[in-house]
């Protein structure tokens, strides 16, 4: 069995950039919830973004919903465990009648539409901090997003 071949680390503004293109191009992600006594729940959503935030939507009556309540704190992840980016961030719990028509409008394109299905909220993520990586070569250096602001310095 031969070793793997040494791959070098994407430098953080390739990083940086390949977050900030799957955020503009994707519409599904995995949402990853907790809350105390209950361990982890992972779910796949559809989304879209509003400014910074990413905007989902789920079932009143879920899980993933009643985890928020008791913390509303989440992880989602975009791309495939070869190439993955993470993020991290509180969540708000938004009543369909609040979303603005637009953002609405945007998610019924790649979803269903919540204002056509009852018991449905929207989901608003305000990212603190986003990861990348494509391997263990790149787990150092792969934040690239802490306390909201894009860095333009590695930090771990």
């Amino acid at each position: 069995m031969t070793a793997p071949p040494t791959l070098a680390p994407r430098p953080l503004a390739e990083r940086r950039d390949v977050a900030r293109h799957r955020l503009s191009t994707h519409f599904r992600l995995w949402l990853a919830t907790g809350r105390d006594g209950h361990g982890a729940h992972l779910i796949p959503v559809s989304f879209v973004l509003d400014g910074e935030q990413v905007v989902m939507a789920t079932f009143e009556r879920s899980r993933t919903m009643a985890n928020l309540r008791a913390h509303p704190r989440a992880r989602l992840a975009l791309g495939d465990t070869d190439d993955v980016v993470t993020i991290d961030g509180d969540v708000s719990i938004v009543e369909v009648a609040d979303v603005e028509s637009s953002v609405a409008d945007r998610y019924a394109l790649v979803s269903h539409d919540p204002r056509q299905i009852p018991g449905f909220r929207y989901l608003y993520l305000r990212p603190d901090r986003v990861q990348v990586w494509n391997g263990f070569h790149e787990f150092g250096g792969r934040t690239v997003m802490l306390g909201g602001a894009w860095l333009d310095e590695p930090v771990d």
